[in-house]
């Protein structure tokens, strides 16, 4: 592929990176429920930081980018659904959620399920 194919590809892929970046931050201010905002912060976030990474990628075309993006990409792979699982299972631990959004409770289920206790929370 010539330079000017590259360089076109790479910029629609960090506009589509941004954009996708810009809806998350977008659903964190919208969204009214913890859950929903986590989501919002966390599903569109790591696509768009991927998409932006594979433009800088297409935009640069040096192996010293290419390095730099898979690694912040495998940083947030790791990272992103680590701290929303934290986030979520503390919330709901100490009472900030509200729960009577959620529609299936597992956790709950399984908590009285290994307590043996029959009322539900």
């Amino acid at each position: 592929m010539s330079d000017e194919v590259l360089n076109l590809i790479g910029a629609v892929c960090l506009l589509l990176g941004i954009s996708l970046t810009a809806i998350a931050a977008l659903g964190l201010f919208r969204f009214h429920e913890l859950f929903a905002r986590m989501h919002a912060a966390s599903k569109p976030q790591l696509l768009g930081l991927t998409i932006i990474c594979l433009g800088l990628c297409l935009t640069l075309r040096t192996w010293y980018w290419v390095l730099i993006c898979t690694v912040v990409i495998a940083i947030q792979l790791l990272a992103a659904p680590v701290a929303s699982h934290l986030l979520g299972r503390t919330a709901y631990r100490t009472g900030i959620a509200d729960l009577s959004t959620l529609s299936v409770d597992e956790l709950n289920q399984a908590a009285q399920r290994d307590s043996g206790e029959d009322q539900p929370r």
